[in-house]
């Protein structure tokens, strides 16, 4: 593929699809550091103006990875239904936009609509939207998933409750989940990020969660985020998982560095199925987050945003649960500072939203990064009157086993009341029994941690 255009009385061409995907991208850092990136604003305008007129025909029959090179290619392309991408086929990029961004079209037009689109699609989509388009496409789409629980009702803000620990100290896990619950917060899930990868610890870990679970009848569910494989040996020998996780990456060579597969991924979900503990059909947990692939080399010169839309075509065959980009936790290589991050946060959900994906953020940064907790909490608020399926806290937003900053738990109680939202309606009746709200409203129980604790 070979375009040119005319801008301002200068002349702009480009050689492939690839470089017109990778230069009408906002400025990212990652793609400097591949040297993909834009050169100036100028030539920027002018790949987003290119890709703009572009037909969806044109982004299929010009692959950035061939289905032959790359499995995940494949996938997404056996993914297309074909009646709905005849009807739109030869619409332009531009066109795509105004559609999904009309008032006239609701979630679920937008839901069939993107049965018809690929990955590429999608992210060529996000590249030529303004921050608020991207705000008001994804508020427009319903994504609702049932594990243990139901989440990602209209004005429903979950919220993953990560309880981690510098060395998987139970007491300390239980503190920091105990905090949790009394601002509202797990309803999503009860996700742990073990420091100790191995059969035993995940063993423990899981039990130790539905233990807690149990004791309290906490309408949500576990998971325990080590790699895939470990998760299953831990259920294969009887631990009590409702919902199984892995992080993905968008290339096949991605994931070859994760050390997953796609058999694996079907090994795991045939096993989850099978003796995974929840009622319902929705049982994985994906994370994301943009720049993976090109910190383990295996990009092929294609840029994150791009990337990151396929990570989302990998994950919708699977029918997760629920999915999160982990926004700004790779550092700046790939996000430089808080307007890319917030860029990213709104790039990656309104892309996963696209794909029909149960959507979350996690709203975080690391400390070597040009951002502040005050910008984690203007993203958390666009995210919020985006129709976000979920958010991750952590105690005092500070992960003490991670190392990076996300959001507090009384951050994400903060937003609900502000943008007029509540938790899951299970786990809403929930806190009212508990006597932590009364009518929707906190009482005086609200963040005491030590309502959960026999102090006796």
């Amino acid at each position: 593929m070979y375009k040119t255009t005319t801008l301002l009385g200068e002349t702009f061409s480009f050689h492939s699809l690839k470089e017109i995907m990778a230069k009408a991208n906002e400025e990212r850092s990652g793609d400097e550091l591949a040297g993909i990136s834009a050169s100036s604003m100028k030539e920027r305008m002018a790949a987003k103006q290119v890709l703009a007129d572009l037909t969806l025909s044109e982004i299929r029959n010009y692959p950035l990875l061939s289905p032959d090179e790359d499995n995940i290619s494949e996938l997404i392309e056996n993914q297309l239904e074909a009646a709905v991408y005849e009807i739109i086929k030869n619409w332009t990029v531009a066109e795509l936009r105004e559609y999904i961004l009309s008032d006239q079209h609701v979630s679920d037009d937008l839901l069939t609509l993107s049965q018809g689109l690929s990955s590429e699609m999608i992210a060529a989509t996000a590249k030529i939207m303004s921050n608020l388009d991207l705000i008001q496409a994804a508020s427009k789409i319903e994504v609702q998933t049932t594990c243990q629980t139901t989440i990602g009702q209209k004005g429903v803000l979950a919220s993953r409750a990560q309880p981690n620990h510098p060395s998987d100290n139970i007491k300390g896990m239980r503190a920091s989940l105990y905090e949790a619950l009394s601002y509202g917060i797990g309803d999503a899930v009860i996700g742990i990020n073990p420091v100790i990868d191995t059969t035993d610890n995940i063993y423990t870990l899981l039990h130790e969660t539905k233990n807690m679970i149990n004791e309290w009848s906490i309408p949500t569910q576990n998971c325990v985020l080590s790699h895939v494989t470990s998760q299953m040996r831990a259920i294969e020998k009887g631990a009590p998982a409702d919902l199984i996780f892995q992080s993905l990456a968008g290339t096949e060579a991605g994931n070859d560095s994760f050390g997953i597969s796609l058999p694996m991924l079907d090994e795991a979900t045939a096993l989850i199925q099978e003796k995974g503990t929840a009622a319902g059909p929705n049982r994985w947990y994906f994370e994301t987050g943009q720049g993976s692939e090109l910190s383990s080399e295996a990009h092929y010169g294609i840029d994150q945003v791009t990337l990151e839309a396929r990570c989302y075509g990998l994950a919708r065959h699977y029918q997760p649960f629920i999915v999160n980009t982990v926004v700004g936790f790779i550092g700046p290589e790939y996000l430089y500072n808080s307007k890319q991050v917030l860029r990213a946060g709104l790039e990656d959900h309104f892309m996963g939203k696209m794909h029909g994906l149960p959507m979350g953020v996690d709203v975080c940064y690391t400390n070597h990064m040009d951002a502040d907790q005050n910008d984690m909490d203007n993203l958390s608020m666009l995210l919020g009157t985006a129709g976000v399926n979920f958010v991750i806290g952590v105690p005092m937003a500070d992960d003490c086993m991670l190392n990076y900053q996300s959001l507090s738990y009384h951050d994400i109680a903060t937003v609900r009341q502000v943008l007029g939202q509540t938790p899951a309606p299970l786990f809403a009746q929930w806190l009212e029994e508990q006597g932590i709200t009364q009518n929707g409203r906190f009482t005086s129980k609200a963040g005491d941690p030590t309502i959960f604790m026999n102090l006796t």
